[in-house]
């Protein structure tokens, strides 16, 4: 469930609402590209946005659409354990095969604090959980030791590694070995942490170009070192112009470049700058995207 190239997908949104089949038309194309798991309602998706009758939605409609074709990675993270704990349990009941939780965010808790609040959600659901580790969104850091900590709990089996040191994989590597799967949660990071053994991606990319990412992580797998590294240096462009703004603004004003979804956001978010627009416009004829 945990490995090779794995979507963090965008929510499409018209006139104000999910646009429940811009979504699924995103999931079958990535089936049909090879991406190997879904993620609905993380970062990428706008969860903050979504109220919670939107975001058990959009979690049954994937669920729905993939219908057993690839798992379901659900993203319920809050900053508070009980809402964490309702979000993940709705997931699980709607089919859900996982769940992604975020590091608390705002509250900056103490790695006893974190460790806390991931136990006490492991104990209420049996799907199995996956870490997620971005300080610079929560504010803090789940250090390689409560990791370790964590790994420990059965259902706790993976980690999305966001900090974008690759110094700090490693560690968590070292002092957890094969009890847990470690994840980029940075495109930029991805081949150095399969380096390191790590196990794969959830990618922002991935959303405008899954084919490549699917291909990167699958040649790495095979033992094709020679063609993961060209993938990674031709993917550079893409992940870059994919975070010329705060994600996901570029993911989706690419997508509708493409004629995939409307380009909507929620406020806070709001549509790129015509400069940032033009740098990406070019970045997608390179690729022949648009």
């Amino acid at each position: 469930m945990f490995n090779g190239s794995i979507v963090a997908i965008v929510t499409p949104f018209k006139k104000g609402k999910v646009d429940e089949k811009a979504l699924c038309n995103l999931i079958e194309w990535h089936i049909k590209e090879g991406t190997k798991a879904i993620v609905p309602c993380g970062t990428t998706g706008e969860s903050a946005t979504l109220d919670y009758d939107e975001h058990i939605r959009v979690i049954e409609i994937t669920v729905k659409t993939v219908n057993k074709r690839l798992p379901v990675i659900a993203g319920t993270g809050a900053n508070a354990t009980d809402e964490t704990i309702m979000i993940t349990r709705k997931a699980e009941k709607v089919g859900a095969d996982a769940a992604l939780l975020v590091s608390p965010y705002y509250n900056k808790p103490t790695q006893e604090g974190i460790y806390r609040h991931y136990k006490e959600v492991a104990k209420t659901v049996a799907i199995p959980l996956v870490l997620y580790n971005v300080p610079g969104r929560t504010a803090s850091n789940i250090l390689p030791s409560t990791v370790a900590r964590l790994a420990e709990i059965k259902n706790i089996v993976a980690i999305k590694e966001a900090t974008g040191d690759m110094k700090q994989v490693s560690e968590v590597i070292r002092l957890c070995g094969d009890r847990i799967s470690v994840i980029s949660g940075d495109d930029f990071t991805t081949l150095t942490l399969l380096a390191l053994g790590g196990k794969g991606v959830i990618s922002v990319s991935a959303n405008v170009a899954p084919r490549y990412l699917s291909e990167m992580c699958s040649a790495w797998t095979a033992g094709n070192i020679h063609k993961a590294r060209q993938l990674h240096y031709k993917l550079e462009p893409l992940n870059a112009a994919m975070f010329i703004e705060t994600n996901p603004i570029p993911a989706k004003t690419a997508l509708a470049m493409m004629g995939k979804i409307k380009e909507e956001f929620r406020l806070p978010l709001c549509e790129m700058s015509d400069a940032n627009r033009d740098k990406l416009k070019k970045v997608l004829k390179d690729y022949r995207l648009i």
